[in-house]
């Protein structure tokens, strides 16, 4: 699968995405670090981000500078909880389907979609899933886009209602 441009990076000129979309893709950057590296300390690596990548240029590469305090809250909610979340998604998977088969990027963004759809009800339900399809097409092709935006509108009917 070709990768499309990061979301967060300048392109020709113009940035993509606003502050709130820029916490959110590294809310989902950061989760699937954690996930990867066994990490379990959650504020070293919202330090991490906050102190070097939010908003930083990297390698020639502006970022757009995320909304620092919806990035903690949410990698924060989404972390500490992720066991919750990811049985909430669990239950909201199609037939056949298991946790274990899920890439680890994909199970980042709904699990901070799924934490945003249960402790931020001052966010809509709309913008809250499509702004983790967008993250979602920053990685991958229309499948799993659809595949999340799938999940997260089975879960927020179940958690919005």
């Amino acid at each position: 699968m070709s990768q499309k441009p990061d979301p967060s990076r300048r392109q020709t000129g113009r940035q993509q995405g606003g502050p709130r979309s820029a916490a959110r893709l590294a809310v989902v950057q950061a989760f699937y670090q954690l996930l990867m590296a066994g990490e379990q300390n959650v504020e070293k690596i919202s330090k991490e981000y906050v102190d070097h990548r939010l908003g930083a240029e990297i390698e020639g590469d502006q970022y757009v500078k995320a909304d620092i305090d919806l990035f903690k809250d949410v990698l924060t909610g989404a972390w500490t909880r992720r066991e919750e979340w990811t049985n909430l998604v669990k239950d909201h998977l199609s037939s056949g389907w298991t946790i274990e088969r899920i890439d680890k990027i994909l199970l980042a963004a709904l699990c901070a979609g799924t934490y945003e759809l249960a402790a931020r009800v001052d966010v809509p339900t709309a913008v809250i899933i499509n702004e983790y399809v967008d993250v979602t097409h920053g990685f991958y092709e229309n499948a799993e886009a659809s595949f999340v935006n799938s999940v997260l509108d089975k879960i927020a009917k179940k958690l919005r209602t």
